[in-house]
């Protein structure tokens, strides 16, 4: 048995995988990976992949970017963690004030979280929250968008969308408003728009909250759709009084084109803004809720019962803010004007995929496409076979998607283009 067979098979034995069926295992052993170089990855017999996924979106500059870990080492020799209730660090005033900067000042305010669900659910309840602070006490229903997904603990999964996430604990979530999806695929903007200003012009007076993914709803399989749409919903929230969530997890630090899809808008900022994966890199755990001063205030009291009293042993870790420190200096370094030339390597290099495929889409530094008559099982198969060709790819149902480092260049976009051709003739055959 070889050393990857033997690792596998542990851990099939000892390790609950996430969003995994683990009787599913045996035909779709787990990679062994033993490190990463780049972009590329490396199993534990030598054989080596590219990590188009980007590690679940988290990866921004490659693997082992040493950069990144430079600054988590420096953090390490000064200061691991302390904890956040009573006592602050540079790391994390930093981090907080750099965010707000990047807003123009317009979201001061910076709550630290662990993961992306985490972050959802404290935008959740800061809005309650702060509705009912100001004594507006029925305003606790929240709206997301068809097929939208926030994550996967249970407030979380309240606005979510996706049936394989959220039914299983059906009965446990509060129900949530779904609204049509603005996905450029149906050529229905303003028909989703016009039905979230029905809804909200009938329950605005109950609506905390409107949460969506900017510009691309991710876990839906990469539905993309304008900026004009965010423009026409923060004018809508705005006239009904509601609070709008962008949860940016997935597709801010530069993703689509800009560090805040929302910029793309050309709107007023929302109320709060999410952040979590890319923010350090790929490297520690950590998430961030900016919000603004009229939400931050609602909470200003001597009265303990009115503070937001939410918190996780790791909130504000310094050694993640340094890393997210870290990822900033990149960004102020220039990274967005090197993203634009990498997604114009990409356009070009998959354009002669377009006659195979439907819907070829792109923003920024996220690419998609749909397989029509894809055969079952396609995203499992379509996986196993990419193995072959050294490209580590996890399509989301019969959509294929690359959300790669921010390391391509001509000669690395044609070759992903040319591996993925490859598996689709694979599996298609």
């Amino acid at each position: 048995m070889s050393n990857s067979q033997d690792l596998a098979a542990r851990s099939r034995a000892a390790v609950w995988h996430p969003c995994t069926q683990m009787a599913r295992l045996a035909q779709v052993p787990p990679l062994p990976i033993a490190r990463g170089e780049g972009p590329w990855l490396f199993d534990t017999d030598g054989r080596r992949y590219f990590d188009a996924n980007s590690s679940w979106w988290v990866n921004l500059f490659g693997h082992s970017d040493k950069g990144l870990h430079d600054a988590i080492k420096a953090q390490l020799d000064t200061l691991p963690h302390v904890m956040l209730a009573g006592c602050t660090h540079e790391p994390a005033v930093r981090l907080a004030e750099r965010l707000s900067a990047r807003t123009g000042g317009a979201l001061g305010h910076a709550f630290f979280g662990s993961d992306g669900a985490s972050a959802v659910e404290i935008a959740l309840k800061q809005s309650f929250h702060s509705w009912k602070n100001r004594g507006q006490t029925n305003k606790r229903e929240f709206v997301c968008l068809k097929n939208s997904y926030h994550g996967e603990t249970l407030g979380a999964l309240s606005v979510t969308d996706v049936q394989v996430f959220r039914d299983a604990y059906d009965p446990l979530l509060m129900r949530a408003h779904i609204v049509a999806s603005p996905d450029a695929r149906l050529a229905n903007e303003a028909g989703a728009l016009e039905a979230m200003r029905t809804l909200l012009a009938e329950r605005h007076d109950s609506i905390a909250c409107v949460i969506v993914e900017p510009l691309i709803q991710g876990a839906a399989g990469m539905v993309m759709y304008s900026p004009a749409y965010l423009k026409g919903l923060r004018e809508l929230t705005r006239e009904f009084g509601v609070h709008l969530i962008a949860d940016e997890i997935a597709v801010g630090c530069g993703r689509t084109g800009t560090f805040f899809a929302w910029e793309q808008s050309g709107a007023d900022w929302p109320d709060f803004i999410l952040l979590s994966k890319g923010i350090t890199g790929g490297t520690l755990p950590l998430s961030l809720v900016l919000t603004t001063e009229a939400v931050f205030g609602a909470f200003w009291s001597e009265d303990v019962t009115r503070g937001f009293l939410h918190s996780h042993s790791y909130t504000g870790n310094p050694l993640a803010c340094a890393a997210a420190n870290a990822v900033l200096d990149r960004f102020d370094a220039g990274q967005l004007e090197d993203n634009r030339a990498q997604a114009s390597a990409l356009t070009r290099a998959f354009a002669a995929l377009a006659p195979r495929v439907k819907h070829l889409r792109q923003r920024g530094m996220i690419l998609a496409f749909d397989v029509p008559e894809a055969p079952p099982r396609f995203a499992e198969r379509f996986h196993l076979a990419a193995r072959a060709h050294e490209l580590l790819i996890r399509p989301i149902g019969s959509t294929v998607y690359l959300m790669p480092p921010y390391l391509i260049d001509d000669a690395t976009a044609a070759w992903l283009a040319d591996a993925v051709s490859k598996t689709l003739n694979d599996v298609l055959a």
